[in-house]
């Protein structure tokens, strides 16, 4: 089995290209999901959570604004909450590619994937990509963002340009849909053929 990663900066268009793979059966491990799910009602996380930011957990699970308050802008409280989530993202992801390793091929999306050095591991990688004034339009229109907050999020990324130029496969989602469907299915055809790269 061969494992590929999905990423792409924020508004690029990715969640929309994950669903698309899912559609034509391509088994996908989702680590935003995974953390929402964790992070929920009931989540295993939690406890830590709430041990470590007192006041973000209620009993819908995190409360996402105060949680983001306590860590956005301040790294060692980013690092703090990175050190709970990431070893049970990684514990989840290693039980999706158990349960799928008779696949020829399987795709993990994760948002941060250069930024984490997570690429080293995969057999190649496919970045999402949009033109930079439909990437701003499309994160602007999201309730409860601000200019300086998108200014804020792109600086912690990987530059588009460079998540381009490390890319082994690129889907440009700034035509249509069924351009980007279009892009997605010759993509499941080439790695279910084992011919990519």
């Amino acid at each position: 089995m061969k494992v590929y990663g999905l990423t792409g900066s924020i508004g690029m268009g990715k969640s929309a290209v994950a669903a698309m793979f899912r559609r034509e059966g391509v088994p996908l491990f989702d680590a935003d999901a995974e953390v929402h799910r964790l992070q929920g009602p009931g989540g295993a996380l939690l406890p830590a959570i709430e041990a470590r930011f007192p006041g973000t957990t209620g009993p819908q699970g995190v409360d996402r604004a105060k949680l983001g308050a306590a860590v956005f802008g301040h790294p060692h409280a980013r690092r703090a909450l990175e050190a709970i989530v990431h070893p049970a993202v990684q514990q989840s992801r290693r039980a999706f590619l158990r349960r799928h390793r008779s696949r020829t091929f399987v795709i993990l999306d994760i948002p941060l994937l250069f930024e984490t050095g997570g690429q080293k591991r995969l057999a190649g990688v496919i970045v999402v990509t949009a033109p930079a004034w439909k990437q701003r339009r499309r994160v602007l229109a999201r309730p409860g963002m601000t200019a300086a907050k998108f200014r804020q999020i792109v600086h912690l990324q990987t530059p588009d340009a460079e998540k381009r130029r490390r890319a082994d496969y690129i889907i440009h989602t700034g035509t249509t849909f069924a351009a980007t469907r279009a892009q997605v299915r010759r993509l499941v055809a080439c790695l279910g053929a084992k011919t990519g790269r």
